[in-house]
C-alpha cells in the first residue's frame, strides 16, 4: 500500500502541533519551581539537550524538515526552563 505525501505532510504537522503541546505542558512545573515547590531537574534537561538535536537535525538537512524542528523548538525552551528552575 502505497502512502501519500499529502498524508506524510499532514502527519508531520499534527505531530507539531502535538509536540508544542507536550512541551508547553512544563509551564506548570516551571510555576512550580519558582514557587518552591523544586522537581527533580533531570528529566527536563533530558528533553532540552534531546530536542536541540533533533532541531539543529532538521535545520541542518539539505531540504530542511520544518516539522521535526518546529516541533522540537519549545522542548529546548522550556525544558532549559524547567531545568533551571528546578535548580
Amino acid at each position: 500500500m502505497k502512502i501519500s505525501n499529502q498524508y506524510f505532510k499532514y502527519l508531520g504537522w499534527i505531530a507539531t502541533v502535538t509536540a508544542f503541546f507536550m512541551y508547553v505542558s512544563y509551564i506548570p512545573q516551571i510555576i512550580d519551581n519558582l514557587d518552591g515547590i523544586k522537581t527533580n531537574p533531570t528529566q527536563p534537561l533530558a528533553a532540552a539537550i534531546n530536542c536541540f538535536l533533533w532541531v539543529c537535525y532538521g535545520m541542518l538537512k539539505e531540504n530542511k524538515d520544518w516539522p521535526i524542528s518546529i516541533a522540537n523548538a519549545p522542548g529546548v525552551i522550556f525544558g532549559f526552563l524547567a531545568f533551571i528552575t528546578a535548580l
